[in-house]
């Protein structure tokens, strides 16, 4: 059952992600100012600098780039179906925060594609690929110990690849 709740999720963020011009909403963006320290800017201080970005701004995901200019500092934060964009003035220690929040639909999209969703999800999408593997093989094998179905069963497996390969080698560019 555990499987078959994988399967179902699988299955409808599949279906929304080849359709995610209908079932998208509408970016939320919003934008931020304010200004960090002075002292953190000399050697960058990234720590103090990104918890003081968490602390002020309820920034959530995962710190993803941290660029170092000589004019500018550069802090990206990711998570699915976010993202957050940190542009520090090195000279005065201001800086604009642009937050995008994209939705449920594209939340679910990026676990789909384990996109910026960190170690633990990337386990849940492999074990997802084992179960779903697992119960693919357990059902192809036992079409083998149905003898009045054998013949049916194996027509369509190989009519199903079939149809898959046509579609390919006809559609796909």
């Amino acid at each position: 059952m555990v499987s078959f709740a994988i399967l179902l999720f699988f299955a409808v963020t599949g279906f929304t992600l080849n359709h995610a011009e209908l079932l998208s909403g509408a970016p939320r963006s919003t934008r931020y100012s304010g200004s960090v320290q002075q002292p953190w800017l000399k050697a960058p201080a990234k720590l103090e600098i990104v918890e003081y970005l968490r602390a002020h701004h309820a920034i959530k995901g995962a710190m993803s780039e941290f660029r170092v200019d000589d004019s500018q500092l550069t802090v990206a934060f990711r998570g699915p179906g976010y993202s957050a964009d940190v542009i520090i003035d090195r000279a005065t220690g201001k800086y604009d925060l642009t937050e995008l929040r994209m939705g449920a639909v594209a939340v679910m999209n990026d676990l789909h594609k384990g996109r910026d969703s960190g170690p633990g999800w990337s386990w849940m999408i492999d074990i997802s690929a084992a179960l779903m593997t697992l119960v693919s093989i357990t059902g192809l094998a036992l079409i083998f110990f149905l003898p009045k179905r054998r013949s049916s069963g194996l027509i369509l497996a190989a009519v199903g690849i079939l149809l898959c390969l046509i579609v390919y080698r006809v559609w796909v560019p």
